[in-house]
Formats: structure tokens, sequence, C-alpha cells
């Protein structure tokens, strides 16, 4: 994963809309949009840029209906106004395979958590289903979750079935190849079973803010030296159930 830092915040809906150069401070973007309901922003590289997307789109948001919101790389509202806890996840690793990271922001009554880690030696698929796996695992209750993910491997997994019909099949893609990750697709199915979840594709590095910190964290988690072994990776047991 690349960071791409965006140094303009441009919000079209939220406490206090406009341009800010921050994300973070009490002047920043983030405390414009945080739990606000519905709240609509991208970040950007220039000032220019961001006076041109807030002038295309300040308007049109305002009326889309939250049912055709579009999760791209235009616009992602965090706001929990809906019930939902709103969760955030990315991951990945350098080499793949190679030492990984992952990261997650959990977004629940007003209050924020980040959760990061890393392995050794890794992937990135196995990255990016263990911030799902953590993230939901830090819940309680049965509220209904809203997660965003840029891994459309993680995303499609669920919501078209596949890794439900992995299981059904005892853990075989086709009559002869075995699923990969197994055992952290059991991990996650059992937690889809315990929650309501919605997975939701976003694009990364599209300007997303939490997206992107979930990017950072996963990245600084995976270059920190001392990190401790994906056993069932480097055991060869991510096929096994």
């Amino acid at each position: 994963m690349t960071l791409k830092k965006k140094k303009y915040y441009a919000v079209v809906k939220g406490r206090k809309t406009g341009i800010y150069e921050n994300w973070e401070g009490p002047d920043g973007a983030r405390a414009q949009v945080i739990s606000f309901p519905g709240a609509v922003y991208k970040g950007h590289h220039t000032r220019a840029e961001a006076e041109e997307w807030i002038a295309q789109n300040k308007e049109g948001y305002a009326a889309v209906p939250k049912e055709k919101k579009t999760v791209n790389s235009r616009a992602v509202s965090d706001a929990d106004d809906s019930g939902k806890v709103i969760v955030y996840t990315d991951g990945g690793c350098s080499g793949n395979p190679g030492p990984g990271g992952y990261g997650a922001v959990i977004l629940k009554d007003g209050k924020r958590e980040e959760l990061s880690g890393g392995f050794r030696r890794t992937t990135n698929n196995r990255m990016e289903l263990l911030a799902c796996i953590f993230a939901l695992e830090r819940l309680k209750g049965d509220i209904p979750v809203r997660l965003y993910s840029d891994s459309s491997y993680v995303v499609n997994g669920i919501t078209k079935g596949w890794a439900k019909k992995w299981q059904k099949n005892g853990w075989f893609r086709t009559g002869s190849e075995k699923a990969e990750n197994v055992d952290l697709w059991s991990r996650l199915l059992d937690l889809c079973d315990r929650f309501a979840v919605e997975f939701v594709w976003v694009k990364g590095h599209a300007g997303t803010p939490e997206n992107e910190r979930c990017d950072r964290l996963a990245v600084a988690a995976a270059a920190k030296s001392g990190l401790p072994a994906d056993e069932a990776y480097e055991q060869g047991r991510t096929k096994e159930f």
C-alpha cells in the first residue's frame, strides 16, 4: 500500500462546510463530519481540485437519498444516524507474502476506536480479512454494523455469497480446488452470524479519510520490528478447517 497524503478536505455537508487543510483538530475537517447525519466530504491534492469538487457536488449530494448514496471515490458518510456502528478496515503487506499489517476504525455513538497490528510474514488478503475480524470482535450487543472495505476479495466473498458456498462445499471452491484462508473466512462468517453486518466496498486511496487512516495504521503496523508469526499461514494451515 502506498500512502497518498491529501492536503485539502472539502466538506459539502457537515457542521461547517468549506475547505480544510487539516483532518484532525478542533478546526479540522473531521470535527465537521464525524457523527454528522449524512456528512459528505472528500480529500484532494490541491485547493483548486477541492473548490471544483464543491462546486460540482454541493447541490447534487444534498438531494441524493440515503439508499442511493455513492460509495466510491466521491464521498462516504461516516454518520451513524441510521443506528449502525460504522467500521472502516484495511490491510496489506510488503511483498505479498511479506511483513503485513491491518488497521480499523470503529465509530459508535460519537466515539472512535482505532485498532492495528501486524505479522512478520503473511498476505494482503489475510490482512484484509483480519482487519474485519478484529474490528467485529470488539463489538458487543446486537447493533447493526456497516463495514467499509476497499478489498473486493472480502466484500464480494460476503455479499455475493462466495464464502458461504465454499463453507457449504466443505471449503472447496470447485470440485478439486480448496478455498484459501479458510481459517479466517470461518471466523468472519461466524461474526456475520452474530452481527447484522452490511459490507460496502469503497475505493482505496481515493480521498475517503477514514479509509486512508486505516491504510496508515496498517502500513505503520507492518513496519514494526519483532512482529509475531501468522502461525496458520506459516504452518500451511490456511486451507484446512
